[in-house]
């Protein structure tokens, strides 16, 4: 037979596909450790020598018989290793299973076993998901589970950002086992304080946190939902109109001052209990910032000399777990950097590296560049006051308002403006969850009335700004409790304005109506170096309350009015159904798959012939791979969606639904033209695959209409 004639010979084509799949089976997990390496290595980090094993769903029950599921990633090659614990409250779907396994994979292939566990409600992980209040109690007993396990050594590290940190604090005071050391990112021992910032809420973190988490499955939060909420009056009212009524939404607005509710979250001064060091990543932008700072000093002051020594800190320039574009352009990555020093950190504490973390490494903005430091704040630092001035004229870029470095009796007494609580000033980055933090141009907000604007000179030489930052102003209102904000603002030389810290005090009662109260307002710290022939700047402005009293600073007026908004009707589509109904569509797909591979290795005489079920010039091995491509799609929503672990985002959805539409449509078209009007023709005359794809598309028809409802409203 002529090599020609063998390439084409199905059965040829048909093993050669069976090898294909095979080898791609065989080579998964290297392909999957180069792919790790790819996305998390740096220069200083040792090389992955070790094999993975993969033990996926490894679960055990709580005493109030909750199934907590871990996936466990384990080198071949050594019977126990040190354990890094990472509890997740994400659900498990298609891009997160991805992202911890290449994590997983990355440490394990550098000696460590690493179990990746769902908190309850999440990643399957039975259980109503509520944040933050079951992490004590679950993290104990899963700590009671790991030191039974036959690959445990005895050392135990844990890792994670923001709630994930939580859940390392939750457990910092265990002694049996005890846990050597934390990586712990954005995040702190103090949850109250990142809702409650100056003692104002923080309703766009808490209403974005809502969003993205409410019900049994994260979401994509949609903006302009988002922008809904945030403009609601009164405020518990915001998540039911942006995703509807939520527990721990109203739970953390009307626990304002409730120190018990809190003690359940936060627990009671766990930077004296917890049991070893603590290497802390923050961001210049993140909502974590000053209260994470406050758990480093805390600290470094442990009574533990091995907790104090060793405890560590990076403060790179993000936002909470996001990188920030720069004014420059430049972007320094944050996933990259709360991963990889990971196993450099640990290997430290075991003392199997020669490495070392400095002590402090800080990203200095306007230079744009690490620096390594000895400790927070410098040692070097000097503190420089700087006072505000104007001739009663400071509102917007446009006023009179300027910052000067001495005190003196010059101007006028006060400085006013009249702020619309309907029409509240709009937060321009800063420290905040979600996708509106960050470094942002502050021009726009300048122009308006009810911004006060003081400048200082323009720079004839670089000014480093590096430390705490703190404002005190004199204040009087019209109204009893009212919110004050201010910023600060590096000026570029073309007038282009950027946010460096920004601070809230909520201000409850004035002692006296009719004279000014001092007040003192925590800003962020910061690391910025404003060059030549730029500008500092503050901002001064209020924000809109919880409450029905709104006020400004000094003497104004108040503008106000109260509107109710409808309880949304929630439109749900059942599970059970949409799940009967996928199934029996992918069955009819599988069958058409089977029947055709059936024919074209066997023909049987009441099935149609192989001819038949093919349509275009497609070769069957390519058809075939596309097949079971498609089919291992179909069963991997099914089982997800049954799960309730796979979410399509609601835009993702409406996509999915349009499509299917589309789909539809010229589904009917080919079968209906075909059989009408070209039978013979290859493609359009092949009625089987018109049919089959008539079913095909009714499954993402039914898909993207059941994910565009239940992600909006779940």
């Amino acid at each position: 037979m002529k090599k020609n004639q063998i390439l084409r010979s199905k059965y040829f084509q048909f093993f050669g596909v069976i090898f294909v799949l095979i080898t791609f089976y065989l080579s998964y997990g290297y392909f999957m450790n180069v792919i790790a390496d790819l996305a998390f290595e740096n220069p200083e980090n040792k090389k992955g020598t070790y094999s993975v094993d993969i033990y996926k769903n490894r679960t055990f029950q709580t005493k109030d018989r909750i199934i907590l599921s871990s996936r466990i990633f384990k080198p071949r090659e050594l019977e126990k290793a040190p354990t890094i614990l990472v509890r997740i409250p994400l659900t498990y779907s298609l891009g997160d299973a991805l992202k911890t396994e290449l994590v997983g994979r990355f440490w394990s292939t550098r000696g460590y076993v690493v179990v990746i566990q769902g908190t309850r409600g999440r990643y399957r992980s039975s259980g109503e998901f509520y944040p933050l209040i079951h992490e004590r109690k679950d993290g104990l007993e899963t700590l009671d589970w790991i030191k039974n396990q036959s690959w445990f050594d005895g050392d135990l590290f844990m890792w994670g950002s923001s709630s994930f940190a939580h859940t390392q604090w939750a457990i910092s005071d265990s002694v049996d086992p005890k846990i050597k050391a934390y990586f712990m990112h954005i995040g702190s021992s103090n949850f109250q304080e990142m809702f409650y910032p100056g003692g104002s809420f923080s309703l766009a973190s808490a209403l974005y946190w809502t969003m993205r988490s409410r019900g049994q499955e994260d979401r994509e939060v949609n903006l302009d939902d988002l922008e809904k909420g945030v403009k609601v009056l009164p405020v518990i009212e915001a998540d039911n109109e942006a995703i509807g009524d939520t527990k721990f939404f109203n739970d953390w607005v009307i626990n304002r001052g409730n120190a018990s509710f809190w003690e359940k979250i936060d627990g009671n001064k766990r930077t004296e209990t917890i049991k070893g060091p603590v290497l802390h990543l923050a961001g210049w932008y993140d909502p974590f910032l000053i209260s994470q700072l406050q758990d480093f000093n805390n600290l470094k002051g442990h009574p533990d000399p091995f907790v104090a020594d060793n405890t560590k800190l990076i403060i790179g320039p993000w936002k909470h777990a996001d990188s920030v574009n720069l004014p420059n352009g430049e972007n320094v990555t944050y996933r990259e950097n709360s991963v990889w020093p990971t196993t450099l950190w640990f290997d430290e504490i075991l003392k199997t590296s020669n490495s070392s973390i400095p002590d402090v490494k800080i990203f200095v903005m306007g230079i744009n560049a690490w620096r390594e430091e000895n400790e927070w704040p410098l040692s070097r630092t000097i503190y420089q006051p700087l006072y505000l001035r104007s001739l009663g004229q400071a509102n917007s870029v446009k006023g009179d308002g300027e910052l000067v470095s001495t005190k003196d009796n010059l101007g006028s007494d006060f400085d006013s403006f009249i702020y619309d609580p309907l029409n509240p000033v709009p937060t321009m980055g800063g420290a905040m969850l979600g996708p509106w933090g960050g470094i942002r141009k502050q021009d726009a907000i300048e122009q308006r009335q009810d911004v006060l604007i003081y400048d200082g000179p323009v720079l004839s030489s670089p000014l480093e700004i590096t430390g705490p930052l703190e404002a005190y102003l004199y204040v009087q209102s019209s109204a009893e409790t009212t919110d004050f904000t201010v910023k600060l603002v590096d000026v570029y030389p073309d007038g282009t304005a950027y946010n460096i810290s920004d601070g809230i005090f909520r201000m409850q009662e004035q002692v006296d109506a009719d004279r000014p109260q001092r007040i003192k307002i925590q800003m962020r710290p910061t690391s910025n170096v404003f060059q030549t022939d730029h500008k500092l700047r503050i901002e001064i402005s209020s924000r809109r309350l919880l409450n029905r009293k709104y006020s400004i600073p000094l003497s104004t007026h108040l503008l106000f009015s109260y509107r109710q908004f409808p309880i949304i009707k929630q439109m749900i589509i059942s599970k059970n159904r949409v799940l009967f109904i996928l199934s029996v569509l992918t069955l009819i797909f599988m069958g058409r798959v089977f029947a055709q591979l059936i024919q074209f290795i066997s023909p049987i005489g009441f099935l149609p012939p192989f001819d038949h079920w093919q349509s275009g010039t497609l070769a069957y091995h390519w058809l075939l791979l596309s097949q079971i491509l498609i089919l291992g799609m179909q069963i991997t929503i099914l089982i997800n969606i049954h799960y309730q672990t796979y979410a399509f985002r609601f835009s993702r959805g409406r996509v999915i639904y349009i499509f299917g539409i589309i789909y539809f449509l010229l589904s009917i078209l080919r079968l209906l033209f075909g059989s009408l009007y070209l039978e013979e023709h290859p493609f359009w005359g092949a009625t089987i695959p018109s049919i089959f794809h008539v079913f095909l598309a009714c499954f993402f028809l039914v898909l993207g209409l059941y994910e565009a409802r239940n992600s909006k409203n779940i």
